[in-house]
């Protein structure tokens, strides 16, 4: 019900914004045209700023000529090129676009849910996955008390949340989705989300990640001369994000974390990180690259690798065990497309009707009036659309880096924010529509709180590391 209430609230106030726009003033007046089909030519003035601040490529171009045009930004200068005005083009998909776009995503995934399903059904056919539940289910059970012992699904659980930890996108996904469906067959009611379900996906939507692999390639291929500087507030702001959802959710399911396991595993999971974290800063960018790909790449290769040994030994038909669960993600892709073009659509029309410009407009506003640094507002529109969009959010880094430069305060602040947390909207419509789950309950309360938690980190960490 409450997801249903605020898709409902997006498509009302999109189309409520778009008509006072409309209506206002004659620069809207290919609005409602822009909703339905998309938009490609609004030019908006997002800064003004000195030359001496803007990113080297920029400014060089700038000192050339009186204005420069790269793919999405426009500049231009003064007379006296001492200061630079900055322009966006705003291009988004119409309500038409992004339909075929969601169709266009449950497609391309559906190569790498029938590969890990795959693999998945192997492992289970092999015992596994009921190995992981056992090594797992101490910490586990006292999180999610409804759970058996020694059920799958906390070996499901164990490989989600260990693809996530080293930023394997690919494989959380598959295995995400594999432990909503081992969680729906102890729900009693199908139609609403179990307490196991959703304390599950706000630990997932935390995000917990150790190296932001995809955020350090973009800004090194921006120009950035530390694209690894950003690994350490990501890992921290992500840290906060997950750890709040776990607080939130125990507090409204009644949970004690005070327990000598949870404090135990908590704890022995934060020195683990901590001692990652002194090993990683000694090294080089090329060193933390390596690293990075030797870990999830290998790690990959050696799940496939254990799988299949342990299958041979178990005396289990590999291939046939393989090509169960690849239907069984083939099926699922198909399942979620309706959930995931009725989500992606609404988020489609608050983009194309202004809506995130008004929100930042407005807090710019009262960072002015409240004599605060108003930088990090620059910063804010990845925070604003990561919760609904995970290739909007990365479109909004990239904007905010090429206006201030990879390596300036706006920039850095876009990068943490993007690595901060998953795609909340994203996530409940793809992992519950997969399940059938209608009554989400609390879930989108308690990740969106848990997201601000990881906003709110990730600028004070900002200040701190970057200002």
């Amino acid at each position: 019900m409450v997801l249903s209430r605020i898709w409902s609230a997006f498509i009302i106030i999109a189309i409520a914004i778009a008509s006072i726009k409309y209506i206002s003033s004659t620069h809207y007046k290919t609005i409602f045209n822009d909703m339905v089909v998309g938009k490609g030519g609004d030019t908006v003035q997002i800064a003004s700023q000195s030359i001496a601040t803007v990113s080297p490529l920029v400014k060089d171009n700038l000192m050339k000529k009186n204005d420069f045009t790269d793919s999405r930004i426009h500049y231009t200068t003064d007379s006296l090129k001492q200061n630079v005005k900055i322009y966006r083009v705003q291009e988004a998909d119409g309500v038409i676009g992004t339909s075929e776009t969601a169709v266009k995503i449950c497609l391309g995934l559906i190569g790498i849910m029938t590969l890990f399903m795959g693999f998945m059904s192997i492992a289970e056919k092999a015992g596994g996955i009921n190995l992981l539940s056992r090594f797992i289910q101490p910490f586990f059970s006292k999180l999610f008390p409804e759970i058996p012992k020694n059920h799958p699904a906390f070996g499901h659980m164990l490989m989600n949340f260990s693809a996530n930890l080293l930023g394997l996108d690919n494989a959380a996904t598959p295995f995400g989705l594999k432990a909503m469906e081992s969680l729906q067959t102890l729900n009693p009611n199908k139609d609403t989300a179990s307490n196991s379900q959703i304390m599950f996906l706000c630990l997932h939507a935390g995000g917990m990640t150790l190296i932001p692999v995809s955020i350090i390639a973009i800004r090194a291929s921006m120009g950035s001369k530390t694209p690894t500087d950003i690994f350490l507030p990501c890992m921290i702001a992500t840290f906060a994000a997950t750890l709040a959802a776990m607080i939130i959710v125990s507090l409204y399911q009644k949970i004690n974390l005070l327990r000598p396991v949870v404090i135990a595993y908590v704890g022995g999971i934060s020195v683990i990180i901590g001692l990652l974290v002194v090993y990683l800063v000694q090294l080089s960018k090329e060193g933390l690259d390596d690293f990075s790909k030797v870990l999830s790449n290998g790690l990959i290769l050696f799940i496939f690798l254990a799988i299949v040994l342990g299958a041979v030994y178990k005396k289990i038909n590999v291939f046939d065990a393989f090509i169960e669960g690849a239907k069984e993600g083939f099926t699922t892709c198909v399942k979620i497309i309706p959930y995931l073009v009725g989500m992606l659509i609404a988020i489609s029309l608050l983009r194309t009707s202004g809506v995130f410009d008004v929100i930042i407009d407005g807090m710019k506003w009262v960072a002015n009036v409240a004599n605060l640094d108003p930088r990090f507002v620059d910063g804010l529109p990845t925070a604003l659309i990561k919760p609904l969009s995970g290739s909007g959010a990365r479109g909004m880094m990239v904007d905010t880096m090429a206006t201030f430069g990879a390596d300036s305060f706006q920039g850095k602040l876009a990068a943490v924010l993007q690595g901060s947390s998953d795609t909340t909207f994203y996530v409940i419509a793809v992992y519950f529509g997969a399940v059938a789950v209608k009554n989400t309950r609390y879930t989108v309360i308690a990740m969106l709180l848990a997201d601000l938690v990881g906003v709110i980190t990730s600028i004070a960490l900002a200040y701190l590391f970057f200002a």
